[in-house]
Order: structure tokens, then C-alpha cells, then sequence
């Protein structure tokens, strides 16, 4: 699956060759893979599985979106880690299990970010929840591409830009 996934990627790659290095490009590919399919997930969780409506728990009661926020990400976060490890940030000289908690640290800060961000837009803004969605994406994007670069998945050489 790793070589498919790799082979794929390397065809589309010559394209973009000239406006992104290939660690770049394979983190937008796979990232904007992920990304959709977190969208997707979204949208599902929220209109089919909530039906729009709020997720009552035994001790807390949660906004359809953020609830669908959550279960999308519950899915999400396995397949961005994996994605991230094994297609994308190869030369990592981290431990695994290293990789994974600081992936977690930075995905906990993206979805902080998420959080504040859905909360602004969909109850403040009255945005629609998958626009609002589609939207706090394009800001946190390129925060976690930085905290994954040069935090989850440094290398020994990788300083972050400016020190």
C-alpha cells in the first residue's frame, strides 16, 4: 500500500516540481487527502448519523457540529499520523512512539483551533457548519504543516525558520 500510495504521488509530482520541494508537495497530497476525508466524514456525522441534532451524553450534552468535529477527527487522526510517518516525513530519526505524541501534541493545538474557530463561525458568524468547516481548514493547515515539520516529524538538521 506504502509503494502504491508513493507511485501515485511521484507520477503527479514532475507537475508540481517547480513550486514545492517533494517532503512539500507529499505533505499537501496526502494532508489535503486526509483533509477531505475528515470534510467528508463531517458532513456525514453531521447530516446522516446526528441528523443535525444534539449529541446527548450521560453528563454533557454537545453541538452537532462540534460532535461531528470530534467523530470525524476519531477517524481522521489515525489515517493523517500514518499518512504523515510513512509517506511523508520518512527521514524522521524519531521513535515512533515519539512521533505519535508530538503528532498528538500538535493535532490537540489544531483541534483547539478547530474548536475556536467552529464555534466563531457557526455561532457567532451563523455560518453553515461544513462551510465553517472548510474554512477553519485552510487556517490550520498551515499550522500543523509547520508543528508536523519541525516538531512531530523533525529531523536532526531541521531548525524551525528564523533560528
Amino acid at each position: 500500500m506504502k509503494a502504491r500510495i508513493e507511485n501515485i504521488l511521484d507520477f503527479f509530482y514532475p507537475l508540481f516540481k517547480r513550486f514545492f520541494d517533494r517532503t512539500t508537495f507529499r505533505y499537501a497530497a496526502c494532508g489535503g487527502i486526509n483533509t477531505i476525508f475528515d470534510i467528508l466524514l463531517f458532513f456525514l456525522i453531521y447530516n446522516f448519523l446526528l441528523k443535525k441534532e444534539m449529541l446527548v451524553l450521560p453528563f454533557v450534552v454537545i453541538s452537532p457540529h462540534i460532535a461531528a468535529f470530534l467523530l470525524a477527527f476519531l477517524v481522521s487522526f489515525p489515517t493523517g499520523f500514518l499518512l504523515m510517518r510513512f509517506i511523508v516525513f520518512q527521514d524522521s530519526a524519531l521513535r515512533g512512539r515519539v512521533q505519535l505524541f508530538r503528532y498528538f501534541l500538535a493535532v490537540c493545538f489544531s483541534l483547539l483551533l478547530n474548536y475556536v474557530f467552529l464555534k466563531i463561525l457557526v455561532d457567532q458568524l451563523h455560518l453553515y457548519p461544513t462551510v465553517a468547516k472548510i474554512i477553519t481548514t485552510f487556517f490550520v493547515v498551515g499550522v500543523s504543516y509547520v508543528s508536523q515539520k519541525y516538531f512531530s516529524f523533525k529531523t536532526s538538521a531541521e531548525q524551525l525558520p528564523g533560528t
